[in-house]
């Protein structure tokens, strides 16, 4: 038997099913939606397979059958007839980018009145985009005698894509409210609407005039209705798999949760099946340019994003006027949930982090040349060789060399330099940067490690001043680190391990005292 091919690309449900190409069964997920409820909403980062999504809904809607044999759909247990046929609205607003309220006007009329030339029914397009829509829906349903279902993919692209104009995002957002408001007073004629994008904006923003949509983004049993679980993986890539470690695979590019079943990003294991090696497929795709310069406007330590504790608050409410970075590094994909609680008295909280070893190493990687001034890859292969040969005085030389090369016109023109926690930030993405294990603000018994990075046989554990905290009486770093025996909880696991006390000068901009022992 021929082996299946890989879908890299490939949004059209029916080129798929009908081209020999490798399908993901997520119609049990539809079946869910339907038989539990009409409007919904579901967010997830770019390349996780919403529009296949979309478009699988689209034929199941359709009546299309044929390309649903031996998917759960097609079952007894599902109980979905094909038999009935219901006119489907789509609405993609990806193919362009919509400088102002015009333009995506114009692009709304566009999309409106190709659908319903697809469908044979009057239009005008001197109406407002959302009277179109509102004409659509009912010609629609007057013809054809059935309600009518409106799928609607990359909602939000139109904001941002303006995201860092706040006047032109704003005049956006109104548009858009009121085009997705429409919908609200069509439910007579509405059969399933479901609407998909990256980011969810505050109930004051798009939806404010939506507000009977099921946000399914955190529900549990949605968790996996994008994205490769490790069972898909086994079951439809089983060929795929042989030669590697799925271990590696899971390291590399599982983690992505939303307070259910964690799943793989599925562009990633598409393109490390195709080409054979690893590497940051889909953070190579969309550099989060934006998020770097939001986060330079009001930096905070790196290391803090991984282990972050967040509410719905935080997580669900993407308001234009008061963007915060680690709502979008969510929404993004760059941070995901590592576990939740729900209780009647805090509702839900849930601790934030990295999901894998691709968007740790890339996004700090990011973060480090932001703070440096200048590319760090280079540097990054021969701190690998200090680290793995546990080569403590490489290290110190290394790190020295490192801050002197960040140039005195990069300190004079950037403000980064002057945050508190600088110096420490440096540190950890450098190091987070090379995939390792890194843990800030390491918790002992005794009190908290500033920096521990685990490899394969050694455990570095830092501790940072600075020199005016010197100045004052402060215990030097070394002698910290002895005294309230920090290394002790490392001893059990077989690992060398490095205490390295770190005084910085901010006049100097450099290490200005190194100590180290092996213990």
């Amino acid at each position: 038997m021929e082996r299946l091919k890989l879908p890299i690309g490939i949004q059209s449900f029916k080129k798929i099913r009908t081209g020999g190409y490798a399908y993901v069964d997520k119609t049990r997920f539809i079946q869910s939606l339907v038989d539990n409820g009409s409007y919904y909403f579901l967010s997830r980062p770019r390349r996780f397979g919403k529009s296949l999504l979309l478009d699988t809904i689209d034929h199941a809607f359709s009546g299309k059958k044929e390309y649903f044999l031996d998917l759960y759909l097609s079952t007894p247990e599902a109980s979905w007839d094909f038999s009935s046929v219901y006119p489907v609205v789509r609405i993609s607003l990806g193919q362009r980018i919509n400088r102002n309220a015009d333009e995506l006007s114009e692009y709304l009329t566009h999309i409106l009145s190709g659908e319903a030339e697809r469908y044979n029914v009057d239009h005008d397009k001197s109406l407002s985009p959302g009277f179109q829509l509102d004409l659509l829906i009912k010609n629609l349903y007057a013809t054809y005698q059935m309600p009518v279902v409106v799928l609607i993919d990359e909602y939000d692209k139109p904001i941002l894509d303006a995201i860092e104009d706040s006047e032109t995002t704003r005049i956006l957002r109104d548009e858009l409210k009121s085009f997705y408001g429409i919908l609200k007073d069509l439910d007579p004629y509405l059969k399933f609407v479901l609407l998909t994008g990256v980011s969810k904006f505050s109930k004051t923003g798009i939806f404010s005039g939506l507000n009977n949509l099921d946000d399914i983004t955190l529900d549990p049993r949605y968790s996996a209705i994008c994205g490769y679980t490790h069972e898909d993986l086994e079951e439809v890539f089983r060929e795929y798999l042989a030669g590697f470690n799925p271990e590696e695979i899971r390291e590399w590019y599982n983690g992505y949760s939303w307070s259910g079943q964690t799943v793989y990003n599925p562009f990633d294991i598409l393109m490390l099946f195709s080409k054979k090696m690893f590497r940051s497929y889909w953070f190579e795709t969309g550099t989060p340019s934006f998020l770097i310069r939001l986060w330079q406007k009001n930096p905070r330590f790196p290391g803090d994003f991984d282990g972050l504790i967040a509410g719905e608050d935080l997580l669900g409410s993407f308001d234009v006027d008061n963007i915060r970075v680690e709502t979008l590094l969510f929404q993004a994909g760059y941070l995901t949930i590592k576990d939740w609680t729900s209780d009647p008295v805090r509702g839900f909280q849930c601790t934030l982090g990295y999901p894998n070893i691709e968007v740790r190493t890339s996004l700090n990687l990011l973060f480090c040349q932001s703070l440096s001034g200048f590319p760090v890859s280079g540097m990054r292969s021969r701190l690998f060789e200090v680290l793995e040969k546990k080569d403590g005085e490489g290290l110190k030389e290394l790190l020295h060399s490192f801050f002197a090369s960040i140039s005195y016109e990069w300190y004079r023109k950037n403000q980064l330099s002057s945050f508190e926690g600088y110096y420490a930030s440096i540190m950890y993405t450098i190091f987070a940067s090379l995939g390792y294990h890194v843990i800030a603000e390491d918790t002992t018994n005794k009190g908290r490690i500033d920096l521990t990075v685990i490899t394969a046989h050694a455990a570095w554990i830092f501790e940072f001043k600075v020199k005016r905290e010197i100045s004052t009486g402060e215990k030097r770093p070394l002698e910290q680190l002895r005294r309230k025996g920090y290394s002790d909880k490392y001893k059990a696991k077989g690992l060398k391990i490095w205490e390295i006390g770190i005084i910085f000068d901010p006049e100097t901009r450099n290490i200005i005292e190194w100590d180290q022992r092996s213990v």
